[in-house]
């Protein structure tokens, strides 16, 4: 199998595994010492709490869509307002889908994009019980193809997702694209950059699936943006997320970004 192709299906079968089971297969939050050999875990509102979500936010969602995946908090940058179409990239079980949701009121619009079935199933079952009439999840891969049409959207919003796809050029792009015409589009992400990125040979798939080994250098990360055509990038906050000492080499310095860009 194609190296590509098996970290995507490796990456569907563990975030298939969070969306049923809880967030205990996964190392994508903040102080989390799950890529380690101890076993402390951190609850995901501990953790959500950490990166930067208000407790009376988390209060006014579905409390199933709350799973901890992320390492910061895009929506409280994104300056949605009432009638914004936004679109969320990677999903998941609808945490930031649904606080846009709240800003954007029936007027508006929010679409979740995700290539986990399960992580979709259990988003649409949030949003059915819960009445979200203005929210939409759909299927898509997107590193290939954001399901949207062009200059269809105000704002994308993503959280520790990109860093996940093998083809990051290629995700700015498509971000590029679906977004509005004349700066009024704009893409608020955050993610993970690490102080030195592992060769393609020296990747494991445990590790990629855990936002650790498809991470870029912060100066990659931005160039992959500016490259697609963005504008205004600037870097919004940074903090530190893990430290990695491997078999004896330098060590590796994860940090969390969150980043907006215009189009």
């Amino acid at each position: 199998m194609d190296k590509q192709l098996h970290l995507k299906e490796k990456i569907k079968e563990q975030y298939g595994k969070i969306a049923l089971n809880g967030n205990t297969e996964s190392c994508c939050m903040p102080s989390s010492d799950c890529c380690s050999t101890t076993d402390v875990r951190i609850t995901p509102s501990i953790s959500l709490k950490e990166i930067g979500y208000d407790s009376d936010d988390l209060n006014s969602i579905p409390g199933s869509a709350i799973l901890g995946v992320g390492c910061g908090n895009p929506t409280r940058f994104a300056h949605i307002g009432e009638g914004d179409t936004v679109v969320d990239l990677g999903s998941g079980a609808g945490i930031d889908v649904f606080l846009a949701a709240n800003i954007v009121k029936e007027s508006g619009k929010v679409i979740g994009v995700d290539m986990t079935d399960n992580m979709l199933n259990r988003a649409r079952e949030n949003a059915e019980k819960h009445g979200y009439k203005n929210v939409e999840f759909r299927q898509g891969d997107i590193e290939k193809r954001i399901p949207l049409e062009n200059n269809s959207v105000d704002i994308v919003i993503s959280n520790c997702v990109i860093n996940l796809t093998a083809n990051k050029a290629n995700t700015f792009k498509e971000i590029y694209r679906v977004l509005k015409q004349g700066r009024i589009g704009r893409m608020i992400i955050s993610d993970l950059v690490t102080s030195k990125e592992i060769d393609g040979n020296s990747i494991k798939p445990d590790n990629w699936c855990s936002c650790i080994d498809g991470a870029l250098t912060k100066e990659n990360y931005i160039n992959r943006i500016k490259e697609a055509g963005f504008n205004d990038v600037k870097i919004l906050e940074e903090r530190p997320y893990m430290e990695l000492d491997e078999d004896g080499q330098e060590k590796r310095q994860i940090s969390s970004i969150s980043i907006s860009a215009i189009k």
